[in-house]
């Protein structure tokens, strides 16, 4: 029970974070790359205290230091998240964004070497198909309307 009330807080927490930067990129509040480095100074603020009181705890292990690869991934996912806002659809942004996730998940967990259930590749092969049917030359993506302002809404 647990995993699957920590599933539904996850995927809660994905969306709510899809509709406020739709909020914000959509109604032109700020531009993508502003957006980017606020969303990203504002969590490293958050995340400097915390990690002062981990370095500061004997029990944690000294490899959890962090790395520049896996900042580097998170700038690129959220640089890539707000610039793709102002030109997807909320449905076709939220189905990359998933099947993205998901592909990635199961990759990283192929390469530390778990095997995965059955269940496990049949969502992989979803998301995976998912990806291809949006992206496949020729596929038409869902129609959208424009505001006042002549801009793409969702």
């Amino acid at each position: 029970m647990t995993t699957a009330v920590l599933t539904a807080f996850t995927l809660i927490a994905f969306a709510a974070n899809s509709l406020l930067t739709r909020l914000a990129l959509g109604r032109e509040l700020i531009d993508p790359v502003s957006f980017t480095a606020l969303r990203l100074g504002s969590g490293a603020l958050a995340l400097l205290p915390l990690s002062l009181l981990i370095s500061e705890n004997p029990t944690t292990p000294r490899g959890n230091k962090g790395s520049w690869g896996s900042a580097m991934a998170l700038f690129t996912y959220a640089a890539a998240f707000s610039l793709a806002y102002i030109s997807l659809s909320a449905g076709s942004g939220a189905l990359i964004l998933f099947g993205a996730v998901q592909v990635t998940m199961i990759t990283a967990a192929l390469r530390s070497g778990e095997r995965l259930r059955p269940a496990q590749w049949i969502g992989g092969g979803v998301a995976v198909g998912g990806l291809v049917y949006l992206l496949a030359p020729g596929a038409s993506a869902p129609t959208r309307r424009t505001g006042p302002s002549g801009r793409h809404t969702s």
